[in-house]
C-alpha cells in the first residue's frame, strides 16, 4: 500500500523556511538523481528524477523535496512504485480537492503541497513502502527567464540529502541570435568550484555538473554529502540591434524587446519610509544601510525628497531638492537619525509624496524629460488615520498623475502584500517583498538598482491584426536598462511567409501626439518584466522587426536539447500570469469570476499548477486507486500572485510608413542616346552625392547637367560636405583606407559620416558598425539590424536594415547615408559609406563645403566636345568660376535603388581633385573634428 504525507513549516526569522533535503528516510540507497533544464529562448522546461531503494529490513516512508522557482509551474508529477505507476493531471481546484477527500475518507494515500520560502517553493511529497521497494520521482515545472540587470539567471537548488552514485545537473541553452555569455556559479562550496563544464558556442551552451561519489563527500572518508546550495546559471544574448528579436514557432510568436545604448533619464523621487515601532532593530538598520547607498547613487541631475512616516507623516524637504553632494550629505545624516515608534499611517504619507510631485510639476520645476516615481517602503499595516485598504487605494489613485509610478516595497510578512501590490499596479508601478533576514538592505538596493535607469516610456509593439490573435500584454508604460520587454500571441491561419512587428516608443507628455503615431494611455507592465519611467520628452522612436515564419521550426527540428514547445507554452505562461493580476484589480465578484474562469482554462489546457488549479496525481496498488494532490502554494498575508499587469487588447496596427522625400526615389535608366553620349540628351540624377573612393557626383538643376570629381586624401581626414551657419547644419565625413594598396595607392572611402545640428545641439553619426544619436550628454545607439524610424527635435532619422539612413531636418534638408558591406575576408576592400543629398535642399546663403557651395549654381558653360581614346568618353572644355578645365565625358555610380551593381549617373569628370570647380583647393576642406564648421575658404 502507498502512504503520501505532507508536513507543514516552520515560520522563522519573519518569513516561511525549512531546510530540507531532496530524499528523506532511513535505511534507503538513492541510486540517481539527476536534473535537466532546457532553456529555448528565455523559456526553461527544467525535469527532476530520483531513483530510491528501501534497502531497510522494514516499511518505511521515503520524502522527496524539490525545490522550485516561485515563479515558476509545476506541470507534470509521476512516481513509480514497484512497477505501479502514479500518474499527475492538472484540474480544476474543487474538483482536484473532492477527488482527494473521496480517496482519504476511505483511508486512502493523500498529501498536499504548500510551503514559502524567500525565492522558493517546496513540493515535497512521502511513500511509504515495503523493503525492497524501488521508488522513481520525475517532477516538471516550466518557467520564464526574467532579464534583470542586464542578465538572465536560472536557479537549482540541489541538496539531495546522502551520497549518490549518479548525480548529475544539465543545463542545455538555445538561443538562435546567439549567446553573449554564459556563466555557472554554486554556493556548495569551494571543492567543487573546477567541476562544472561548460560548452558554449555561438548559439547553443551546455553545462554539467557531475561530482562522482568521493567529491561529494564533506572530508575524505565522511559518510555525508557536501552537495548543499544553489546552483546558478547566468547568462545573456547577442543583440544585433535595438529592434530586439522577433520569433515563431508551433503557430506562436514571441517578440523579446530589450534595447540598449540609450542614455538613462534623470529622476524625480520621493521616498517614502515607514518608521513606525515595528520597524524597530534589524529592519531599520538596514533600511537605513540601503538608503544611503541609494542616496549616494544619485547623479546630480535627479532630484529627490525623502518623507517618514509613522503616526504623523515628516517631509525632509517639502519640495524636491537637487542630488549635489550637499544636499545627499544632509539626507544621509537625517536617516541616520530616525528612530522608530508610533503607529503606522500609510494614506497620509503617499498623499504627501504625491503632492510634493504636483506642486514641483504645476511650478515647472520638472523637466519634461525625466522620470517622477514614488518608492514606498514599509513592514506593516496601516493604523493610523485612514486605514481602509481600498479607501488608500482610492486616494492614492485619485491624486497621482499618469507621469508618476509608485513602487511598494514590503518588508517581512506583517504587511498585507497583496495591498501593496494592488496600489503599485494601480499607479504604473510594482511591488516587491523585501525578505527581513540578513540581507534585507542588499534586497532593497538590488530593487532599486533595477529601476534606477529609465530609457523609455510609451513603448508599443504591434502586429498585424489579420495575422496574429490572443496577443499578451503590448503596451508598456516604461522600460528600464537591463530588463526586458516580451510579447507573445498566436498566428492566424494565412499563406504569409514572414511575421513583422512595429515598435514605437515615445517620450512626450501624455496629452501630446506623436508627430508619427497617436497612443492611448498606456497600460500597466507586467511583473515578469520590471519597467520603470519617461524616456526624452522630445524624442518618438519606431521599430519594425520581421521573422521567417518557418525558420525556427525548421532549426529546433536539428537540437537535441532544445524545447519545441517553448513559444505555446510562453504564450501561456504570459497570458496566465497577466490575469492573476488583472484578477486582483477586478473591482466587482462578477468580473473576478470570469477571469478566474480564463485562468482555469488556460491551466488546465497548458497543464500548469496556478492558484486555481492543482495536480491529482493518480494509481493503483493492488487494484485500488491510490491518490496525491499538490496543490498551488500562497504567501502569507495574502499576495498569492506574482505582480503583473492587466491584460490589454492590442490596439489596430499601424504599419510603418516612410514617406521619404521624392529625391530618395530610385533613379531611372539612362536612354540610349544617354549611353551614346549625347550632351543633349542628359537624363538629370536630380541627386548630389558621394559615394565610392569617394566619388562627388554635383547635380546642377539650372544646367540640367551633373560634374563628378574625386578627392584623394589619407584616411582619417574628415572632409566637411555642407556647412551652414544660417540653419546650424553641418554635414561632415571621415576617410577609412583600404587593406592594402593597389597600384601603389591607398583607396579611401568615407568611413562615418556626421549630420550635426547645432541648434538643436543634436549630432546623428552614421558608421559602418552603428549609427549614434547624440543629444548633449545622451547617447542613443542603434546598429543596422533593423528598421527604425526616430524624431528628435527638429530631426527625423530612419534606418532601413542593412541598407540606409536618411535625416531630415525641419523638413527642409534631407540626407541619405548608404551602407556598403564587402566580404570579411576581402583581401583589400573595407565596408563604407555613400551618402546622397537632395538638389532642392534650403539652405541659408552663408553655407559652404564641397558640395554646399554649389546651392548657388554657378555658370557653366561645355564646349569643344570631340572624341576621346575611348570612344563612350568624349572630351570637352568647360568654362566654370573663370577657369577653363579639360573635363571628360563618362559615368559614375548612384547605389540608391541597387548597391551591388548601382546606377549609371552620366557627368562631366574633373581631374586634379576637382582643382578649379570647387573653392580653393581640396584640403581647404579638412577639418578637426565631426561636428566642425568650415571656416572661410
Amino acid at each position: 500500500m502507498v502512504f503520501l504525507n505532507v508536513n507543514s513549516l516552520i515560520h522563522v526569522l519573519g518569513f516561511d523556511y525549512l531546510c530540507m533535503q531532496a530524499i528523506q528516510g532511513n535505511d534507503i540507497t538513492v541510486k540517481s538523481y539527476k536534473v535537466e533544464s532546457r532553456i529555448t529562448l528565455r523559456f526553461a522546461h527544467t525535469t527532476v528524477k530520483s531513483s530510491v531503494l528501501n534497502s531497510g529490513p522494514s516499511a518505511q516512508s521515503i520524502g522527496f523535496n524539490v525545490q522550485i522557482p516561485k515563479r515558476a509551474f509545476i506541470n507534470n508529477f509521476t512516481m513509480n512504485v514497484n512497477g505501479n505507476t502514479f500518474v499527475g493531471s492538472v484540474k480544476e481546484k474543487t474538483v482536484a480537492r473532492n477527488l482527494y477527500a473521496l480517496a482519504r475518507a476511505r483511508g486512502k494515500a493523500a498529501g498536499i503541497v504548500r510551503t514559502n520560502s524567500q525565492s522558493m517553493e517546496t513540493f515535497r511529497t512521502e511513500v511509504h513502502v515495503p523493503p525492497g521497494s524501488k521508488v522513481e520521482f520525475e517532477l516538471h515545472y516550466q518557467e520564464m527567464m526574467q532579464r534583470k540587470l542586464g542578465v538572465y539567471q536560472h536557479t537549482l537548488h540541489l541538496q539531495p540529502g546522502r551520497l549518490v552514485p549518479l548525480l548529475q545537473v544539465d543545463v542545455y541553452i538555445f538561443e538562435p541570435k546567439g549567446i553573449k555569455f554564459v556563466t555557472a556559479s554554486n554556493t556548495l562550496g569551494e571543492q567543487f568550484a573546477d567541476l562544472t563544464k561548460i560548452t558554449h558556442t555561438k548559439d547553443k551552451a551546455h553545462i554539467v555538473f557531475r561530482p562522482t561519489l568521493q567529491q561529494q563527500r564533506k572530508c575524505e572518508n565522511c559518510t555525508e554529502s557536501a552537495v548543499d546550495g544553489v546552483f546558478t546559471v547566468n547568462y545573456d544574448v547577442d543583440r544585433e540591434s535595438n529592434a530586439g528579436e522577433l520569433q515563431v514557432s508551433d503557430g506562436h510568436f514571441v517578440q523579446f524587446f530589450a534595447p540598449s545604448d540609450l542614455s538613462p533619464l534623470s529622476k524625480n523621487i520621493v521616498f517614502v519610509i515607514d518608521v513606525s515601532g515595528s520597524m524597530w532593530g534589524l529592519k531599520m538598520k538596514q533600511t537605513v544601510e540601503a538608503m544611503k547607498a541609494i542616496l549616494d547613487d544619485l547623479s546630480m541631475d535627479d532630484y529627490f525628497s525623502i518623507i517618514d512616516f509613522n503616526h504623523n507623516a515628516r517631509c525632509w524637504s517639502e519640495d524636491l531638492v537637487q542630488a549635489s553632494s550637499i544636499q545627499v550629505d544632509e539626507a544621509k545624516k537625517y536617516v541616520q537619525s530616525i528612530r522608530p515608534n508610533g503607529g503606522t499611517n500609510i494614506n497620509e504619507a503617499l498623499l504627501k509624496a504625491v503632492q510634493i510631485l504636483v506642486r514641483a510639476s504645476n511650478q515647472g520645476l520638472i523637466d519634461p524629460r525625466s522620470v517622477s516615481m514614488i518608492i514606498l517602503v514599509s513592514d506593516g499595516d496601516p493604523t493610523v488615520g485612514e486605514i481602509k485598504l481600498s479607501t488608500i487605494q482610492k486616494n492614492v489613485k485619485r491624486v497621482m498623475r499618469e507621469e508618476f509610478s509608485l513602487f511598494s516595497l514590503g518588508i517581512g510578512f506583517d504587511v498585507d502584500f497583496d495591498f501593496l501590490e494592488r496600489i503599485a499596479m494601480d499607479n504604473r508601478g510594482i511591488a516587491q517583498r523585501i525578505y527581513a533576514n540578513h540581507d534585507a538592505a542588499e534586497q532593497l538596493k538590488a530593487f532599486y538598482s533595477q529601476v534606477s535607469s529609465p530609457l523609455l516610456r510609451t513603448i508599443t509593439i504591434n502586429l498585424p491584426e489579420n495575422a496574429v490573435n490572443n496577443v499578451t500584454q503590448n503596451r508598456f508604460d516604461k522600460f528600464f536598462s537591463g530588463s526586458e520587454l516580451i510579447v507573445a500571441g498566436k498566428l492566424q491561419p494565412s499563406d504569409l511567409t514572414t511575421l513583422q512587428s512595429f515598435t514605437t516608443a515615445a517620450a512626450v507628455s501624455p496629452l501630446t501626439p506623436l508627430s508619427l503615431f497617436r497612443f492611448e494611455n498606456s497600460v500597466f507592465m507586467p511583473c515578469l518584466i520590471i519597467v520603470v519611467l519617461l524616456f526624452q520628452a522630445n524624442m518618438d522612436l519606431n521599430i519594425q522587426t520581421e521573422a521567417d515564419i518557418r525558420e525556427l521550426d525548421s532549426v529546433l527540428g536539428t537540437h537535441q536539447h532544445s524545447f519545441s514547445g517553448f513559444a505555446r507554452q510562453m504564450w501561456a505562461y504570459i497570458t496566465v500570469n497577466q490575469l492573476l493580476a488583472e484578477r486582483s484589480l477586478a473591482p466587482t465578484a462578477s468580473k473576478k469570476r470570469r477571469i478566474t474562469q480564463r485562468i482555469v482554462a488556460l491551466a488546465l489546457e497548458h497543464q500548469f499548477v496556478t492558484p486555481f488549479t492543482a495536480m491529482l496525481v493518480e494509481g493503483h496498488d493492488q487494484g485500488r486507486a491510490e491518490r496525491l494532490i499538490a496543490d498551488s502554494p500562497r504567501d502569507s498575508k495574502h499576495g498569492c500572485c506574482s505582480a503583473t499587469a492587466p491584460l490589454s487588447r492590442p490596439p489596430p496596427v499601424q504599419p510603418l510608413v516612410y514617406s521619404n522625400p521624392p529625391w530618395l526615389l530610385p533613379t531611372v535608366a539612362p536612354n540610349p542616346k544617354e549611353v551614346a553620349g549625347v550632351h543633349e540628351s542628359i537624363i538629370p540624377g536630380h541627386i548630389t552625392g558621394v559615394d565610392s573612393d569617394p566619388h562627388f557626383i554635383i547635380h546642377l538643376p539650372k544646367s540640367n547637367m551633373d560634374i563628378c570629381f574625386n578627392i584623394d586624401s589619407r584616411p582619417g581626414h574628415i572632409l566637411n560636405l555642407i556647412s551652414d551657419p544660417g540653419t546650424g547644419v553641418t554635414i561632415n565625413g571621415q576617410l577609412v583606407g583600404s587593406k592594402k594598396m593597389k597600384n601603389n595607392k591607398i583607396q579611401t572611402y568615407f568611413g562615418t559620416i556626421s549630420i550635426y545640428s547645432k541648434t538643436d545641439s543634436v549630432q546623428v553619426i552614421v558608421g559602418t558598425d552603428r549609427i549614434n544619436l547624440m543629444e548633449g550628454r545622451n547617447n542613443h545607439s542603434f546598429s543596422w539590424g533593423a528598421t527604425v524610424e526616430l524624431a528628435l527635435n527638429r530631426m527625423r532619422v530612419t534606418i532601413v536594415k542593412e541598407q540606409h539612413v536618411t535625416v531630415m531636418i525641419d523638413g527642409k534638408i534631407s540626407v541619405m547615408v548608404v551602407l556598403h558591406r564587402v566580404w570579411k575576408k576581402h583581401p583589400v576592400q573595407v565596408d563604407f559609406l555613400g551618402i546622397y543629398m537632395s538638389s532642392d535642399n534650403k539652405y541659408s546663403t552663408q553655407v559652404h563645403g564641397l558640395i554646399g557651395q554649389f546651392a548657388k549654381e554657378p555658370k557653366v558653360k561645355v564646349y569643344g566636345v570631340h572624341e576621346g581614346a575611348d570612344p563612350k568618353k568624349k572630351k570637352a572644355t568647360m568654362e566654370v568660376k573663370g577657369n577653363k578645365l579639360a573635363v571628360t565625358r563618362g559615368w559614375q555610380k548612384d547605389f540608391r535603388r541597387d548597391k551591388k551593381r548601382g546606377s549609371d549617373v552620366y557627368c562631366w569628370f574633373i581631374h586634379n581633385s576637382g582643382k578649379g570647380f570647387i573653392d580653393g583647393s581640396y584640403t581647404s576642406y579638412i577639418l578637426p573634428q565631426l561636428d566642425s564648421f568650415l571656416t572661410a575658404i
